[in-house]
């Protein structure tokens, strides 16, 4: 049976939501005491805060060793792009995208996607839309982490908010090691993280497959000559 636990980014939130929505049910019982009223915002009331903690479910999930010339999913999700593009705000050149969209109902930690040292970190502020769309990579909220590997290949993982998502919270931080079992930060309700990797990876999913976040190998490093 799989631990469970609730993200410290939640306890807050979710004690807050607890407050309000007993306060709330008070005040309508106390000024509208009708039982079948009462009662139906009691339901929508409970389902709502259980939403809540899903949301902010953390479970425990075994630790990876085999991780060499490998690349992990960052997050719980979808994968929805896979394509060769520029990347224009670190790199500014040519990479492998490999996207993965997280519905409001995933685990919402994001994890390192690959062993190594961070080298990048950066938080740039930005709009909030649909998290699909191709604009979101560059205008939304979003934070950029590069990772350089024990061969000296670096990986680019950048947290983007959604419409939904408004908050991007990221724990990474220059010069410290980065593992893939361990977080780099948090995304509240909803959003994607968008990986970038030479143009010599192999993606080892497809566009479609669901994804575990520090569990599912989404790609392999083929060190090129000119990498080397």
């Amino acid at each position: 049976m799989k631990q469970m636990r609730l993200h410290q980014e939640g306890h807050h939130i979710i004690v807050t939501v607890f407050l309000l929505l007993v306060i709330l049910n008070a005040l309508v019982y106390r000024f509208f005491p009708c039982v079948v009223s009462s009662a139906i915002l009691g339901i929508v009331s409970l389902s709502f805060f259980l939403l809540i903690v899903n949301f902010f479910r953390c479970p425990k999930r075994p630790i990876i060793t085999d991780v060499s010339n490998k690349i992990f999913a960052p997050a719980d999700g979808r994968v929805v792009v896979i394509e060769e593009t520029v990347e224009q705000e670190y790199f500014k050149e040519k990479r492998l995208m490999i996207s993965i969209f997280m519905s409001i109902t995933n685990v919402h930690a994001n994890w390192y996607p690959c062993e190594g040292e961070v080298t990048y970190v950066e938080h740039k502020n930005g709009k909030y839309l649909k998290a699909f769309l191709p604009k979101a990579s560059t205008d939304n909220e979003r934070a950029l982490i590069a990772v350089r590997t024990p061969s000296g290949v670096e990986i680019l993982a950048k947290q983007i908010a959604g419409a939904v998502a408004r908050r991007v919270v990221t724990y990474a931080e220059k010069g410290e090691p980065a593992h893939v079992n361990e977080q780099l930060g948090f995304i509240k309700f909803g959003s994607r993280v968008d990986v970038y990797l030479p143009l010599s990876a192999k993606p080892t999913v497809k566009i479609g497959d669901l994804t575990t976040g520090s569990q599912t190998i989404i790609a392999e490093l083929i060190q090129t000559e000119k990498e080397s």
